[in-house]
């Protein structure tokens, strides 16, 4: 059976290369006796996306995945996982993924924690003076702090594929592959797990989802490429918020330079007025004067990235900023009009 791969939606590109993640070309697996289970699959995965590999049981797609992560061999065509070949490079790419293949394999008469400890101890790569932090850190964000003591063979499917997750995110992975993540899962545990997903996703992370479900993957991609788009105008946002902080500190620069014929005495007396300024505003007993001095708001950039937006201090700082630029600017104009500029 061929296997049916949908595209979700893109976000940030990778930092470091911007590559494609995974690659393949004419990926082909047919089992012994004649079975077709992936026929010629040709599959690019955008850096920092979310990925959403969607077709019915049975179509295929866990057998691509275990050829992705080179468990099994493919019986013609070629992947590639962050730029490398697989199977060949498996050693050097799999410390680089996060991935949770059908059902996690735990050992059950060991309780949730002591089974990520050991997933830990396996990773030749992980540090172990931060092992019992991370493994801590994982179980909070999978749910199941509260019961990480319990034994594994005591826990229901979803609590085992949330532990599944957790080895996962042991550790920051540049790419995580999850294999129908939310089987098992009472509704709130769904959520609770899409929510983590697109989570990852803000991060950086290039998340690789396949499901049966349309409505799952459509769930997950789609606000993925909403927060993706929020952090986008976020960044916009407070690159303006710090050229507006700097427009006062501008206009009286400009107008400095007007009361002296040497660029370097302009400059020296700006930067002398802006250390002054900020010793100021580090004073508490001159709280009373703080909102007055130009570089007061100057952090409220910070309040762009709040959730809501925190409005009072920017709009301040706007308001500040403009008294400045009018006062200053129009003082630095009546001198230029005024004085001889090129003599």
């Amino acid at each position: 059976m061929t296997d049916t791969a949908a595209e979700a939606t893109d976000s940030a590109p990778d930092a470091a290369t911007g590559a494609p993640v995974i690659r393949t070309r004419g990926l082909t697996k047919r089992y012994r006796g004649g079975q077709l289970a992936v026929d010629g699959l040709d599959l690019t995965v955008p850096a920092g996306s979310v990925f959403g590999f969607l077709g019915p049981n049975g179509s295929g797609k866990t057998t691509t995945i275990r050829m992705l992560m080179g468990l099994i061999d493919p019986t013609s065509g070629t992947a590639e996982v962050l730029g490398r070949p697989m199977p060949e490079a498996a050693r050097t790419v799999l410390p680089e993924v996060g991935a949770l293949i059908e059902g996690p394999a735990l050992y059950g008469f060991l309780n949730g924690r002591d089974n990520l400890l050991r997933y830990d101890r396996a990773d030749p790569t992980a540090d172990p003076r931060t092992r019992r932090a991370r493994v801590g850190t994982a179980l909070e964000r999978v749910g199941l702090a509260a019961a990480s003591g319990k034994k594994a063979k005591a826990y229901s499917l979803g609590m085992k594929q949330r532990l599944g997750l957790a080895a996962a995110l042991l550790r920051p992975r540049r790419l995580l592959v999850l294999d129908e993540p939310t089987n098992g899962l009472d509704p709130q545990g769904m959520r609770e797990i899409r929510l983590l997903v697109r989570e990852l996703a803000a991060e950086g992370t290039t998340v690789f989802l396949s499901s049966h479900l349309l409505d799952e993957i459509e769930q997950v991609c789609t606000h993925a490429a909403v927060m993706a788009r929020g952090r986008l105008v976020r960044a916009g946002l407070t690159a303006l918020v710090v050229a507006v902080s700097l427009t006062g500190f501008a206009a009286i620069g400009l107008f400095v330079s007007t009361l002296t014929g040497s660029g370097i005495g302009a400059m020296a007396a700006t930067v002398g007025l802006l250390i002054t300024v900020q010793i100021l505003d580090s004073i508490p007993q001159l709280s009373g004067v703080h909102p007055y001095l130009f570089a007061h708001y100057w952090m409220s950039f910070a309040d762009v990235l709040r959730e809501p937006v925190y409005w009072d201090d920017l709009s301040k700082n706007f308001q500040l900023q403009g008294l400045y630029v009018a006062v200053f600017g129009s003082a630095a104009w009546a001198r230029f009009t005024a004085k001889d500029i090129t003599a």
